[in-house]
């Protein structure tokens, strides 16, 4: 494991250190303190599962596999479940190969999420990443109705050494686009990262801004690889993954960032929405730092869980 890595993953131990108190604790107690396996034992996992914000079908999902192996394996012990319902949790958040095309290839990102997520930072630190790749990356600050939003933006532009595309305060977002998209085939970037406005309250408006905005892109640009990536607060845990669906009705979202990973009791929702929305956690966030987001790996994620840094 890189050195990088590493390091993450031991933030990642800690960070999860609320959600393991939440989830793991209380499934510990519940394979030591039962003395055989019965209808109550499964109904006590349920209940954890649950309240750990793994989301309900995947909580089904995962007792349902965990009651066919014991059924095959013929596991008289609750405490030999444990290993079983990990590789479990495993197998719900394994959605094929995550890729990242996109960092290979002439791409526009767009970046969604509502507002308060820590969206224009994940993009800032998206540059950052893209550019110690070597990257060259265009930043198109679309979200205009938040006064603060360019101005971040423009921050990490400079400190990943991008260009930022930006209109006036309350101007057209679609149109900011279009020049964002005009400025990255100029300059043959590789890649567009794309911030927009984070309004959900106001759905209607939100979906026809964002279809706008990709149809610009599919007139403008039909040669570039297309990612739609949606932020999402890892603290805010059932409502995360409801924010994930209205966001699904209006784009065609082919990858999850989950920031605020570190200090919530609820990283069980990384479960949830893999397991519900088949959309893969692509990014994940554990801290203030560019190097707190990292590209997302299922078993690193549960091992850190689970193990606490036992595994690495």
């Amino acid at each position: 494991m890189a050195e990088e890595n590493k390091g993450f993953f031991q933030r990642l131990v800690s960070g999860l250190a609320k959600t393991r108190d939440n989830i793991v604790s209380g499934m510990d107690s519940i394979f030591n303190g039962f003395s055989h396996i019965d209808e109550d034992f499964y109904e006590e996992l349920e209940e954890t599962l649950i309240m750990g914000d793994l989301g309900v079908q995947a909580s089904y999902d995962i007792l349902d596999n965990l009651k066919a192996k014991v059924k095959e394996q013929h596991i008289k012990e609750p405490s030999d479940c444990r290993q079983i319902l990990i590789d479990s949790i495993k197998e719900q958040m394994n959605v094929g190969e995550t890729a990242y095309e996109f960092e290979d290839k002439t791409s526009v990102v767009m970046v969604i999420g509502v507002n308060g997520v820590g969206k224009t930072t994940t993009i800032g630190k998206l540059a950052g990443k893209l550019k110690s790749q070597n990257k060259k990356v265009v930043l198109a600050a679309a979200d205009t109705f938040r006064a603060a939003a360019g101005e971040q933006l423009k921050e990490w532009a400079v400190r990943a050494n991008a260009e930022l595309i930006g209109g006036q305060e309350g101007s057209d977002p679609a149109a900011v686009i279009y020049d964002a998209v005009a400025a990255a085939k100029a300059r043959h970037a590789d890649v567009l990262l794309c911030d927009t406005a984070g309004r959900l309250h106001n759905k209607k408006n939100l979906m026809e801004e964002l279809k706008k905005m990709n149809r610009i892109i599919d007139r403008e640009y039909p040669e570039a690889f297309r990612e739609t990536l949606v932020v999402l607060d890892a603290t805010t845990g059932q409502n995360a993954l409801q924010q994930a669906k209205e966001f699904g009705e209006a784009a065609d979202i082919t990858g999850i960032i989950l920031t605020k990973m570190d200090g919530t009791a609820k990283g069980g929702i990384a479960v949830a929405i893999q397991a519900e929305l088949g959309i893969p956690v692509k990014y994940i966030g554990v801290g203030e730092s560019i190097e707190d987001l990292q590209k997302f790996d299922a078993d690193a994620f549960v091992n850190a869980l689970f193990e606490g840094g036992a595994q690495c």
